[in-house]
């Protein structure tokens, strides 16, 4: 079983006063869309990150089967978002999915192409990348988990990363599926207009 830590905690800081995760997209907030792709991939489960539970992001998961997780001190960095979802992962996973809730390109074959690959012994560190560029998401083996809980600072699972290089392995997806992340109204303006939108 692999759960999945949805990273929806950040403040949009680039968006100009806008909240990313609550664009519209395909008649849903992103947030919503995105948890439902972590859903709809199968693979256990499904984590938030979030502000506070008091944040509209909460709403716009009503109904949906998550785990919550307010993130206080989120302006700290990714690596405070990810220790806390690291820290209320249940026993008995095989791995734990990283995913940054900003990346709309993200499929649910992409989730179950990337969980397909993680085979061996010892497991590898699964990353999306696109064109050879790494990407999101990351697919840690459990034995990871408790360097994931110690994380801090604004590099994500970097050191973690950097600490296990020889366990790390690329999966490819389609297109710019693992490099589109959408954090400034022109990224969005462009993700969009390459929809026809």
């Amino acid at each position: 079983m692999i759960a999945t830590i949805l990273l929806a905690a950040g403040k949009s800081s680039r968006m100009r006063g806008r909240d990313k995760l609550m664009e519209e997209v395909d008649g849903a907030p992103l947030l919503r869309r995105m948890t439902r792709i972590a859903l709809d991939a199968g693979l256990g489960p499904v984590l938030v990150t979030l502000p506070d539970l008091d944040h509209p992001r909460a709403g716009a998961l009503a109904e949906l089967s998550v785990q919550l997780l307010p993130v206080p001190e989120a302006d700290q960095g990714m690596g405070v978002s990810l220790r806390t979802g690291a820290r209320s992962l249940p026993e008995g996973l095989d791995g734990v999915l990283v995913l940054p809730a900003d990346m709309p390109d993200i499929s649910p074959g992409d989730l179950r192409q990337i969980a397909a690959a993680f085979r061996g012994d010892p497991r590898p560190i699964l990353r999306g990348a696109s064109g050879g560029t790494p990407g999101h998401p990351v697919l840690f083996p459990a034995t990871l988990i408790p360097e994931l809980q110690k994380l801090s600072g604004d590099r994500g699972a970097a050191p973690v990363i950097a600490a296990h290089k020889h366990l790390l392995q690329l999966v490819p997806l389609p297109g710019a599926h693992a490099v589109t992340d959408l954090d400034a109204p022109e990224a969005w303006d462009e993700w969009r207009r390459s929809r026809g939108r």
